[in-house]
């Protein structure tokens, strides 16, 4: 009689990357939610990072009022290949919340590849997200590895924001613009985000140079077809939405990127992408929904009730536009964020008070046709606008973890119906499943607000 096979180590369901780090701690509580007796895919958890002492002390503080529960814990360095490839072989799903991402996030995304593994993170850094698609798109696909990046507030809320924003335009309508207006709030008066974001923004801004160069040496994505002229460029720095109710200026973020990948994916695959198992009445859904996406020019703009509420979020940029570009003006922006960005980014973090007391609007604004016809009439101007909105509790720890730990579920339980593999955004692997639900029943919206017809006298402002 043969002696009995030695099992190999356990497999989990998930596993959290960077657990101990201020987001990461934020997602281990998110996701405690979601373990037994809770009837959801997620069975199995274990936390990874660099100190057993600092990821049990995360757990600790996730778990608390109650007792920590008995989670494993594994060791591992986003510098050390071989920890990551032992994590990556016993994760199904690994979500990676170590950023800065383009410091930290390759290795980790490249490991998950390799292993077949599956990768969300919480990236809101172009560069990284770009390159990450041209070096392990093909590895991943391979291997039937989904790399997802922003599954967090940036820019999962954009992205699916917009597919909810362009269901609303049923035929003959169609859009040609939809601008993104997100106003951060809170009820302490106080908004505070944590030292990694303010970093990985003025690390972006700095190896500008570098998402330039990786974007000319890529074949150009696939230009959608959108009706009608395209909208003016605004020439003020500042503008005021009186229907909103806010001051605005544009924002340069990693939403309109994604949600431009997006876009570009869908141009190539009009039904969709094909996925890896999926029933009959899963592919007529796909295909239906994807049918319903009209494509139209995006962008985002951070808005705010006061003129005075913009002075942080203009000041800052400034600062890290004049200073980033060279060695020492980036260490005075490191070594003071608090400074340049008038108290609202610090190495401390928000404190929990200032965290539950945050909440976010975004409202999507979108100008088109009630005919479509109408757009290729010489000199016809957009004459319908319908506007939505998605909100939730703060974006940075809240929404995010929510986010994160939801499409981890989705893809936990519906792995059939997501596409094979490779590197794609969150509207693409997650836009037809039922993310919006889960995520409307976690504490966000996504609402329809208004539809209307616009003047002939305001069609020549409609952008």
């Amino acid at each position: 009689m043969s002696p009995p096979v030695p099992a190999g180590p356990e497999t989990f369901d998930v596993v959290i990357f960077g657990a101990s780090g201020f987001t990461g701690k934020y997602v281990i509580r998110e996701a405690l939610k979601f373990l037994p007796p809770n009837a959801s895919p997620l069975r199995t958890l274990a936390l990874a990072g660099r100190s057993r002492e600092r990821v049990a002390a995360a757990l600790s503080w996730a778990a608390s009022p109650g007792p920590a529960p008995d989670v494993p814990i594994l060791i591992a360095d986003a510098s050390d290949p071989a920890s990551l490839a032992a994590v990556t072989a016993r994760a199904r799903v690994l979500l990676s919340c170590a950023g800065p991402f383009r410091l930290h996030g390759r290795q980790v995304a490249a490991a998950c590849a390799e292993a077949g593994a599956h990768c969300l993170d919480i990236s809101g850094e172009p560069e990284f997200m770009e390159r990450v698609e041209a070096d392990l798109h093909e590895v991943a696909a391979k291997n039937g590895s989904l790399i997802v990046s922003a599954c967090g507030f940036a820019s999962t809320v954009a992205d699916l924001g917009f597919l909810f924003h362009s269901r609303q335009w049923t035929p003959p309508s169609a859009p040609v613009s939809v601008v993104a207006y997100v106003n951060l709030e809170s009820s302490a008066g106080k908004m505070v985000g944590n030292f990694a974001t303010f970093e990985s923004a003025v690390l972006g801004v700095a190896n500008i140079s570098q998402l330039q160069e990786l974007r000319r040496s890529r074949p150009r994505p696939a230009k959608p077809s959108i009706p009608g002229p395209p909208p003016p460029i605004g020439t003020l720095m500042i503008e005021h939405d009186k229907a909103l109710g806010l001051w605005a200026m544009k924002l340069p973020s990693a939403d309109t990127v994604v949600v431009k990948r997006t876009l570009a994916k869908l141009t190539e695959h009009p039904e969709g992408l094909p996925c890896l198992d999926e029933t009959s009445d899963s592919e007529k859904h796909r295909k239906e929904f994807w049918s319903s996406i009209k494509p139209a020019h995006f962008g985002v703009k951070i808005g705010s009730r006061s003129i005075l509420g913009l002075v942080w979020c203009l000041s800052t940029a400034i600062f890290v536009g004049i200073l980033a570009g060279f060695s020492f003006g980036r260490s005075l922006l490191l070594k003071f964020p608090e400074f340049f960005s008038l108290g609202f980014f610090r190495k401390t973090g928000p404190t929990e008070e200032e965290v539950s007391s945050a909440s976010f609007k975004t409202w999507f604004v979108g100008r088109g046709y009630n005919d479509l016809a109408r757009a290729s009439e010489r000199g016809s101007k957009p004459d319908k606008e319908i506007v939505t909105r998605v909100s939730g509790p703060e974006i940075g720890y809240i929404t995010t973890s929510i986010i994160l730990v939801q499409c981890a579920l989705v893809l936990l339980g519906q792995r059939g119906n997501l596409p094979k593999g490779g590197v794609y955004t969150p509207g693409v692997v997650f836009g037809p499943t039922d993310l919006q639900k889960r995520l409307e029943e976690n504490g966000l919206s996504f609402n329809l607000i208004s539809t209307r017809t616009i003047p002939s006298d305001l069609q020549a402002h409609a952008s």
